[in-house]
């Protein structure tokens, strides 16, 4: 049995123009934040599919963190936009599926925002810590299917 305290696993997709920036102002500025976060630069957050948000869920992180410019900033114009729809109709699906909604969060930080970066990561990290730890059933792979199925089969013809 472990008792070591639970430290909450978070994946953030930062939009390369302003979140990545800002973070790289955090440093700079050595602005100290939770060290649970691991970031993954993306050129815009309309960039983001719903779908690296489920992967990186059911690959073990406990929350998501995306990061993009602000409304109106959008160096491809209209990407935020795009980013907080999708958002949006994930944290139903989320709902859906039984899981927490507050596990994926959206955030439009600037450039010139790194102390905004600190902040949301550290009550992010906070948040992830009160919910625990996301706990998936485990995907089957392959060839534990195939040994489930000749399992099955052998006990139906004992």
């Amino acid at each position: 049995m472990h008792n070591e305290p639970f430290e909450p696993r978070i994946v953030a997709f930062f939009c390369n123009w302003c979140t990545y920036t800002a973070s790289d102002l955090t440093g700079i500025s050595r602005l100290a934040y939770a060290p649970n976060v691991r970031v993954i630069r993306v050129m815009c957050s309309g960039r983001i599919d719903p779908q690296f948000v489920l992967k990186a869920l059911r690959q073990g992180a406990d929350g998501v963190l995306i990061g993009g410019c602000h409304p109106g900033d959008c160096h491809y114009q209209e990407g935020n936009y795009k980013c907080l729809r999708r958002i949006k109709l994930l944290k139903r699906m989320l709902a859906e599926m039984g899981l927490e909604d507050e596990r994926v969060r959206l955030e439009w930080i600037a450039g010139s925002e790194g102390d905004k970066v600190q902040k949301v990561v550290n009550e992010m990290t906070e948040q992830i810590r009160r919910l625990g730890p996301l706990r998936l059933a485990p995907i089957p792979v392959p060839h534990e299917l195939v040994e489930e199925e000749l399992a099955m089969a052998g006990a139906e013809e004992a």
